[in-house]
């Protein structure tokens, strides 16, 4: 047995010394190393921010081992940008030898510092690498940019912010009770991480057709593009009054809009026209016993619902389009569901006016309105409407029921009308509505409505 045991050992034992012999080294000027990129792109990045990281993959193509010198970046510690060669965080490596077909991993990170510049900037670096007498680069560009920076801030008096430079709000930012914020056209506003703005004021966006205003993460980068989820929201308290956004683009967030409780004067607490609410993680529009006005805007790709209101509250809601085709999620939820319930404790009336809209996805049932309450009144003007439900009550007051819209282009975003749509020339006619004149007289393109009007945000004339 003991016998046994001392061959097994020595077996292992030369084992694992042939398995950590060195490999033989090349020399040869002709060897080459590969690597997975020509070059290290960035987009854009923000002053002071950070980038994600990028990864350089260095191939050995040849049967023997490569002796590497040097490592190094070409602007060494003042470099912006930074490594990680092979788990080690470093601007310069030496001595490392890539055996014959094998790999090494760079990651590679950039730090851009202010600047008086307005406009994008490129910023540039390159890896160096000696080996064999040879000295091979890959060129390393950011196109960075100024942002005018919010952390945790509370905006106590009235206030306008312009589009000169990108807002970037970590943490969060407040609009205190009783203060405006006024954001000019073509400003863009950008959230770190999980940040928000809680409206417990005034906010008005005013964008304009040619110049919108965005509202999304501050990840620029192709790969974030689409991505939901990348920051909290906009959140409407009690105490605000008198929001309005006009061409805007709400974006990849967790949830677009939140209002929990009804204006105290009359007026929409929150009206929205002429804008774009998409790739919420959870939902474009939460309310809670809510007041909303909408008017023209375009909602979808949402992980749950595009618009969800609990507890009762006023909606008004004319000349939108509502899209529950949901490429990124796994939606099990109506695009549009309204209550009169949240719980015992939390009910109230609710008063829906649904007018020349197009309300239609994959489910069943994508209009779906709840009464939980035998106290509570529901009242409702539902007209004219483009509507995938199972409910044939609606089938009524000029309502389509379970016809596609036949868009343009589904899976490319494209939700304007093809000529063969069967919502055209089917919209009721406001030109009586108190809003007609500011808003409901042209389109979310900014063409003139004609009626009888098409359903949904886009005109064809």
């Amino acid at each position: 047995m003991k016998i046994k045991l001392l061959l097994f050992a020595i077996f292992i034992s030369t084992l694992f010394a042939a398995c950590n012999k060195d490999e033989e080294l090349t020399f040869d000027p002709a060897a080459k190393l590969s690597f997975s990129s020509d070059s290290v792109l960035f987009d854009t990045v923000f002053t002071s921010i950070g980038s994600s990281s990028r990864r350089l993959k260095i191939y050995n193509p040849n049967g023997k081992a490569i002796h590497i010198d040097n490592i190094k970046l070409s602007g060494g510690v003042n470099s912006p940008f930074s490594l990680n060669i092979n788990g080690l965080a470093a601007a310069e490596a030496n001595n490392l030898k890539l055996n014959g077909k094998d790999s090494l991993n760079i990651f590679v990170k950039v730090q851009i510092n202010p600047t008086v510049q307005h406009l994008p900037f490129i910023v540039e670096d390159s890896i160096l690498l000696y080996f064999n007498g040879k000295k091979e680069r890959i060129p390393l560009v950011a196109f960075g940019q100024n942002a005018n920076f919010v952390n945790g801030a509370t905006i106590a008096s009235n206030t306008t912010w312009n589009s000169k430079l990108p807002y970037l709000i970590y943490k969060s930012v407040t609009i205190a009770k009783n203060a405006t914020l006024t954001i000019e056209p073509g400003t863009k506003v950008l959230f770190h991480g999980n940040a928000s703005m809680s409206i417990k004021g005034t906010l008005n966006a005013i964008g304009t057709r040619t110049d919108s205003i965005l509202f999304a993460g501050d990840r620029l980068e192709k790969l974030y593009r689409d991505q939901s989820g990348q920051w909290n929201g906009l959140h409407f308290y009690p105490e605000s009054t008198d929001s309005q956004l006009h061409y805007t683009i709400i974006k990849n967030g967790v949830t677009g809009i939140t209002v929990d409780s009804l204006g105290t004067n009359g007026a929409p607490k929150v009206l929205l026209t002429n804008s774009i609410v998409k790739n919420m993680e959870v939902v474009g529009f939460l309310g809670y016993q809510a007041a909303f006005t909408a008017f023209n805007n375009l909602f979808y790709n949402c992980g749950q619902y595009l618009l969800y209101g609990a507890g009762g509250g006023s909606y008004n809601l004319k000349q939108n389009t509502f899209v529950g085709y949901n490429p990124n999620f796994a939606r099990k939820t109506p695009i549009i569901y309204l209550s009169d319930y949240i719980s015992t404790s939390q009910s109230a009336n609710l008063s829906i006016t649904v007018v020349n809209n197009i309300i239609w996805g994959t489910l069943k049932d994508e209009f779906s309105i709840d009464k939980k309450t035998a106290t509570s009144i529901i009242t409702s003007d539902i007209k004219n409407n483009l509507l995938t439900t199972t409910n044939t009550s609606y089938n009524s007051n000029g309502n389509i029921l379970n016809q596609a819209p036949l868009f343009i282009s589904i899976e490319k975003a494209d939700f304007r009308l093809g000529p063969s749509s069967p919502v055209l020339n089917k919209g009721a006619n406001l030109t009586g509505d108190l809003y007609f004149s500011s808003y409901l007289n042209r389109d979310l393109a900014n063409k003139s409505r004609l009626f009888p009007s098409e359903l949904g945000c886009y005109e064809n004339n």
